[in-house]
């Protein structure tokens, strides 16, 4: 598989991945959604970084 279709299944993966979290946890609490949505983009940056980049 090329990188640039890796690249765009591995974004569609956190967004979903942020977007099922916001739905089914944190549907009305604003400043934790935000924290998770921060701490689950931080994640898939340094699994990348990690394991992707190279």
């Amino acid at each position: 598989m090329s990188k640039p279709a890796v690249i765009v299944i591995y974004v569609l993966a956190m967004v979903s991945s942020v977007v099922i979290v916001d739905i089914c946890f944190f549907k009305h609490l604003f400043w934790e959604r935000l924290i998770a949505n921060i701490g689950i983009v931080l994640l898939y940056v340094a699994f990348y970084l990690a394991f992707i980049n190279k």
